[in-house]
């Protein structure tokens, strides 16, 4: 059984954490370098603690004639990294009033890093304005490639490298019936339990959630698992939550979206595509509320997925302004939850969380989440004793924000030690986050001179390797 994470290089399996730094140096760490969140030498807050963001250089300074005890800077990069990120976009142009609202086609960056520079390639696709998604893939059938989602129109494909640059090869081209035909989401899995990867698919916005097989000649089947009428699918993951062997994908369906606030009812339903069409079972019901972001995975260590769903706000219009009349919260639910509960694991304050990523941050051998909220910053969490109950909540960087707010959890350097990417879009930057003495320091890898222009959907590590010509 093999599924996928975006933002992984490899398939997800459970294997135990690489050494960590010694006590001694982790505490030299702490002596030799500020960090996000620490302050006055007092023992910060571990709900809604926020501190002064310390921004770090992309290259280390170095001292001749350094102290012996003092280690390198833990933000210093090798000249070369065995792995890249895909960043996708909406890209816009500036109208007469100059405001970015002119659609442009979509865009993918290739970020590497080479002979100690950070270097941006760029691929777009004319036939649609929005990648949604993109990531690795190797097919049963063919050469490996970068696989996307595109939107308006509505494209699957796979990119190769060749002699003329990246080509696509279309996996799946549909003009829904609707207002939009986008292909909002994709995620890679062994569905159909035959050791063949299969690519789960959510669109707009006919409600369509779909499967892309592959045959043994290589061609791409389309198995249609749900179609409704005036329907957004936002997200899909996958996992195996009943622990029987069998993977599982979760979608996330809504009525259309709304910029008025008000209820917008949604779903969380799930789907075994080794049943069939009438596995379709609902398992959270979201009353008037809706979520756009769900993670599926084993956070707690006890070696059984969980499903945390990131519920929108509750909101109304009061005098010309949109006001919160429920929070952000972030929901579990186990293989047997009742689809009513309500199980709240935390709570934001802000409008929307678009991102949920998780990863050992801090090296302890226990895994977080980081919550990604629009407005309100990035959020720690941490599962207590009580993995159900509430978990502890901590503002790792306020200075942080944007409309879908995307990140990632990667090792890029292949050390064993997990980092965070974070793309601030209100700030324009793409920024890298690595956790010094349980506490994460802030380094900026990439910046745009007009945050306005682009909104990034979407982070993922690529092999480096995969990226060269055949």
């Amino acid at each position: 059984m093999q599924r996928f994470r975006h933002g992984s290089l490899f398939p997800l399996t459970r294997t135990a954490r690489t050494a960590r730094p010694s006590a001694l140096s982790a505490a030299l760490l702490l002596l030799a370098v500020p960090c996000v969140g620490c302050g006055g030498g007092e023992t910060p807050e571990t709900t809604g603690a926020t501190a002064p963001v310390v921004d770090e250089p992309t290259t280390a300074v170095t001292d001749p004639n350094p102290p012996p005890a003092v280690p390198a800077d833990p933000l210093a990069l090798p000249a070369d990294l065995p792995n890249g990120l895909l960043l996708v976009y909406s890209d816009f142009a500036e109208d007469d009033n100059g405001s970015f609202t002119v659609p442009q086609p979509a865009r993918m960056e290739i970020l590497t890093r080479r002979n100690g520079e950070w270097t941006t390639e760029v691929v777009t696709d004319r036939d649609s304005n929005v990648f949604h998604k993109a990531m690795p893939f190797t097919p049963a059938v063919g050469a490996p490639g970068i696989l996307t989602a595109g939107g308006s129109g509505a494209f699957v494909r796979l990119w190769r490298r060749t002699a003329e640059g990246f080509t696509p090869e279309t996996l799946w081209t549909e003009s829904f019936g609707g207002r939009f035909d986008r292909m909002r989401d994709i995620e890679v899995g062994d569905l159909y339990g035959n050791g063949r990867p299969a690519i789960a698919v959510a669109t707009h916005d006919q409600g369509v959630f779909a499967v892309l097989r592959q045959s043994e000649q290589g061609a791409w089947d389309v198995d249609r698992m749900d179609q409704r009428a005036d329907t957004f699918v936002h997200e899909v993951e996958i996992g195996d939550l009943n622990h029987d062997g069998k993977l599982e994908v979760y979608t996330t369906p809504s009525e259309p979206n709304r910029l008025d606030g008000g209820a917008q009812h949604g779903e969380v339903l799930r789907y075994i595509p080794q049943d069939g069409r009438g596995s379709r079972t609902v398992v959270a019901d979201l009353g008037n509320r809706h979520a756009k972001e769900i993670w599926v995975g084993d956070v707690d260590g006890d070696g059984t997925d969980e499903l945390y769903v990131a519920v929108e706000a509750l909101t109304r219009m009061n005098e010309g302004r949109l006001e919160t009349v429920e929070p952000v919260e972030i929901r579990r639910y186990d293989a047997n939850t009742p689809p009513d509960a309500r199980v709240v694991v935390a709570t934001l304050e802000d409008t929307q969380c678009r991102f949920l990523t998780v990863g050992d941050f801090d090296g302890d051998g226990k895994r977080e989440m980081v919550a990604a909220a629009m407005r309100s910053g990035l959020w720690l969490l941490r599962p207590g004793s009580d993995p159900r109950g509430e978990w502890s909540v901590e503002r790792i960087d306020q200075e942080s924000g944007g409309f879908e707010h995307a990140s990632t959890v990667a090792d890029l350097d292949g050390d064993g030690r997990d980092e965070l990417y974070v793309a601030a879009d209100n700030q324009g930057e793409l920024r890298r986050y690595v956790w010094v003495n349980n506490r994460p320091r802030r380094q900026m890898i990439h910046s745009r001179a007009e945050p306005r222009q682009r909104m990034t959907w979407n982070i993922t590590a690529v092999p480096v390797s995969l990226l060269s010509a055949p």
